[in-house]
């Protein structure tokens, strides 16, 4: 496995938005970066994984919920410089929304907490900008209908 911090190269990463019932997953990060912080589920891709595949293996690792990965809500770099200004992280990241199959929510693999939260949640629990547009963008884009009859997208 690649090492994550001072990489010689961006690091590919999904993230998996799990959505249901106008709640989304967010788990607490047990490990490096974003130690502590509430995000979605996700991590690096391993080799010979699809992206989608990426996403639904996280997923089930971090909530012990069996998703469906469905269309792409987001595409960006997520940069960490340390005190020198060397690249400490980099991070390109593809979040899937992701449609419930099956399981129980509990923490696992990296996450010290797991838990479904309203959109008017996050801000208490202190979730960064790109993290809240994210996941208010697939709370949004689960209410469309043609997710539940296409949720792989046109």
């Amino acid at each position: 496995m690649s090492k994550r911090d001072y990489p010689e190269r961006p690091i590919v990463g999904v993230g998996a938005v799990i959505v249901r019932d106008a709640r989304a997953v967010l788990v607490r990060r047990g490990g490096e970066p974003l130690a502590g912080e509430w995000s979605v589920p996700g991590g690096a891709l391993e080799l010979g994984e699809t992206l989608r595949a990426g996403a639904e293996r996280e997923a089930l690792e971090e909530t012990g919920l069996v998703v469906e990965a469905g269309e792409v809500l987001e595409v960006f770099d997520s940069i960490t410089r340390d005190a020198a200004g060397r690249e400490q992280y980099h991070f390109v990241l593809i979040d899937f929304l992701c449609r419930v199959r099956g399981g129980e929510l509990q923490a696992g693999g990296d996450a010290l907490e797991a838990r479904w939260v309203t959109a008017e949640e996050m801000d208490a629990l202190g979730v960064r900008a790109t993290i809240r547009d994210v996941v208010t963008k697939g709370l949004s884009a689960f209410q469309e209908t043609s997710y539940e009859k296409n949720p792989r997208g046109p």
